[in-house]
């Protein structure tokens, strides 16, 4: 009975807890860049939000940086104004969920999530105004129903839809990843946006959360939080994807202006997290006319020297990969299965294994497992579920006569 009881107690309180952090999201504010509010993605215990300023360093964490380049600086790739007529930073824009559309895959269809999507067609696209054929990732946070989704090599479509390389979306409340060995619209398999620099949280005199940036070299391996390599280097010391660096508590940030501090305070905290193959110790963050570029130029003081490699325990490579089952899907019904146009129409799941949902088409990503749908034509409905080794999917048929 005492079990019975301490389990409900402990539903009750997550649910108490998914509730309130899903009230915080919905006081986001909406627009381009937009503040939080205070909103952090993911729950406290999430990597990407611990405190890991006592964490111990990697045995092999002087030999790394040395390969990096001990003298290679921090590079802030982000700021204020436009660069060869491009905006700096990775842009992200908050929507209030509805209308959903489309996404149209052009190259890793099989490692995305199939959508519906929440992106608009003016999203901006990371080097906006003119992004030119670059990374063009598009990130969307929907404050109403708190998922975050996110585009690669993205282009919006007349109609309304919009195709890219790949997309994945974020379920905001829970720590979901990404099916071992699939990418997302960053190499490393992660959320692109929890790393952002933003100007509203600097503002604010804190980053709570690790950093994202780019190495020039990366080998065959991955390690938690990651879950996709892209190799262009077999030296042993090439960095795997999701290694994580932290600035030394003895480096001293007194005199670095205010915006710089607020970052290397957060790089002592909670350090950076190695996200993709790129220009070495480049750090993303947002575009905002707000950020003082000057200010943010004094990072270039700080050399890889001054990091240390947190230890990577486990690294996975093509020897270790973990082995698991995909969600088992027992039923997927639509109750009538039968009517008319418009009527509404209940699907509803048993599912076992899986880390989230998506039932396309016209609905997305979802918790639970319900939702209620109003098909004015004869619809063919496919659920996917999603846990960290695969994907499980199946259908059903809504007859409209």
């Amino acid at each position: 009975m005492r079990r019975f009881v301490f389990l409900l107690l402990f539903s009750a309180a997550l649910l108490s807890s998914q509730l309130h952090a899903q009230s915080s999201c919905s006081a986001m504010s909406l627009g381009r860049g937009a503040s939080l509010n205070g909103f952090i993605p993911f729950p406290p215990d999430n990597a990407w939000n611990q405190n890991i300023s006592n964490a111990s360093v990697d045995p092999n964490s002087d030999a790394i940086i040395n390969f990096i380049g001990a003298s290679t600086p921090i590079h802030p790739d982000f700021g204020a104004g436009l660069y060869a007529g491009s905006t700096i930073g990775i842009p992200y824009v908050v929507v209030s969920g509805s209308p959903f559309v489309n996404i149209h895959f052009t190259a890793y269809g099989s490692d995305s999530d199939p959508g519906p999507m929440p992106i608009p067609h003016n999203a901006p696209i990371e080097g906006y105004p003119h992004p030119g054929n670059g990374d063009r990732h598009v990130l969307v946070l929907d404050r109403d129903n708190c998922w975050l989704y996110e585009l690669y090599h993205s282009f919006a479509n007349k109609d309304g839809s919009w195709r890219a390389d790949s997309a994945a979306v974020w379920d905001l409340l829970n720590d979901e990843q990404r099916p071992y060995t699939w990418t997302s619209a960053d190499a490393a398999g992660l959320p692109v946006f929890p790393g952002l620099a933003r100007y509203d949280e600097v503002a604010s005199g804190q980053i709570q959360h690790a950093l994202r940036f780019t190495l020039q070299y990366s080998r065959q391996a991955f390690t938690p939080l990651a879950s996709h390599w892209a190799p262009n280097s077999t030296n042993s010391l090439a960095a795997p994807m999701g290694m994580r660096l932290r600035l030394k508590a003895s480096y001293d940030i007194s005199s670095f202006p205010p915006q710089a501090k607020v970052i290397l305070t957060a790089l002592k905290q909670y350090g950076m997290i190695m996200a993709d193959n790129g220009t070495s110790m480049f750090v993303s963050g947002d575009p905002d006319n707000r950020w003082s570029n000057e200010d943010l130029g004094t990072l270039k003081q700080v050399p890889a020297s001054e990091f240390e490699v947190l230890l990577m325990n486990p690294i996975y490579t093509p020897s270790n990969l973990p082995q698991g089952k995909a969600p088992t899907i027992t039923s997927f019904t639509a109750t009538p299965q039968i009517g008319h146009s418009g009527q509404p129409v209940i699907l509803n799941w048993t599912v076992t294994g899986a880390s989230y949902f998506d039932v396309a088409p016209q609905v997305g990503a979802i918790r639970g497992n319900t939702v209620t749908v109003y098909p004015t034509v004869t619809t063919t409905y496919t659920l996917d579920a999603t846990n960290q080794y695969h994907r499980s999917k199946k259908t059903v048929t809504v007859t409209i006569q």
